[in-house]
C-alpha cells in the first residue's frame, strides 16, 4: 500500500514561497516626477531613501522636489548635504526648506497649508512621499493630513518612521530594496546626520531591522523592503 501523502500547509492553501508579481511605478528610461515631504531633516531619507536610491539605480529618470519644513541651524546643512547625496544621479532635483517651528506644527497649520498651496502651484508630481497619517509625532501627522488635503489628485505614499512611541502600523504597499540600496541608505544616514547619532534609536540596526521585517512581509528577493500606506489610487 502506498504511503499516505503528507501535504505541506502552503501547498494545501495554494501558497508558495514566490514573491507577488510587482507593479512597477516606472521603468528604466521613463520619466517620473516625485515630491518628497518631510517635517524634519532626516525624515524623507529614513522613510523613502532606499526606494529613491533604487529608482535612480534602475535608470528611472527622476525629477525630484525635496522639501523639509523644519530644519534649524546645523540641521539645514545636514539636510542639504544628505538630500544631494541621495539624489545624486537624479535627472533633476530641487531642494526647499521651510522655517516652521519643530514640534509645534499643529499650531502652525494655517501657515503650513499656505506654504504647501504655493508649492502645489509650481509642482505637479506623479508621486508624493509624505508622513503616515497615524504617526505618533504631531509634526508628522500634521504634514500627512495637509498633504492629502492640498494634493487631492495625486498618488500619495505615506512612509513610516521608527521611534520610541511604537507606532508602526500595517502598511499596504511594499517596495523591495536591493541590498546595495539599503547599505547606501544606512551609510548616508549615519554619515550626514551627526546631530542625531546620540539618539538611542538612530543606528544601523534600527534601519536594517525594519527593512528586514518589511522584506519578510513581502518576500522581497533581496530580503529588504520599505513599506508605505496608500489611501487611494487609480489603476489604468
Amino acid at each position: 500500500m502506498d504511503e499516505p501523502r503528507v501535504h505541506d500547509r502552503h501547498e494545501r492553501d495554494g501558497i508558495g514561497d514566490a514573491a507577488m508579481k510587482p507593479l512597477l511605478v516606472a521603468s528604466p528610461g521613463e520619466r517620473l516626477s516625485i515630491l518628497c515631504l518631510g517635517a524634519h531633516s532626516d525624515d524623507i531619507e529614513i522613510g523613502a531613501g532606499g526606494t529613491i536610491l533604487d529608482l535612480i539605480a534602475r535608470g528611472v529618470l527622476l525629477d525630484v522636489t525635496w522639501c523639509v519644513l523644519s530644519a534649524g541651524n546645523q540641521r539645514v546643512a545636514e539636510a542639504q548635504d544628505s538630500a544631494a547625496a541621495f539624489l545624486m544621479g537624479a535627472a533633476s532635483s530641487s531642494i526647499a526648506f521651510g522655517n516652521f517651528d519643530d514640534s509645534l506644527f499643529p499650531s502652525q497649520s494655517r501657515e503650513i497649508k499656505a506654504w504647501l498651496l504655493a508649492l502645489r502651484d509650481r509642482c505637479n508630481p506623479d508621486l508624493i512621499f509624505t508622513h503616515a497619517r497615524d504617526d505618533a509625532h504631531q509634526d508628522h501627522r500634521e504634514i500627512s493630513q495637509l498633504t492629502s488635503n492640498v494634493f487631492r489628485d495625486h498618488l500619495i505614499m505615506e512612509y513610516e518612521i521608527p521611534k520610541w512611541d511604537g507606532d508602526l502600523g500595517k502598511p499596504n504597499i511594499y517596495v523591495p530594496l536591493s541590498e546595495h540600496a539599503l547599505d547606501t541608505k544606512v551609510a548616508l544616514l549615519l554619515d550626514h546626520f551627526g546631530t542625531q547619532r546620540s539618539k538611542d534609536w538612530f543606528d544601523a540596526e534600527t534601519f536594517r531591522g525594519l527593512a528586514r521585517l518589511r522584506g519578510v512581509e513581502c518576500r522581497a528577493p533581496a530580503r529588504f523592503a520599505e513599506a508605505f500606506t496608500v489611501r487611494k489610487m487609480t489603476l489604468a
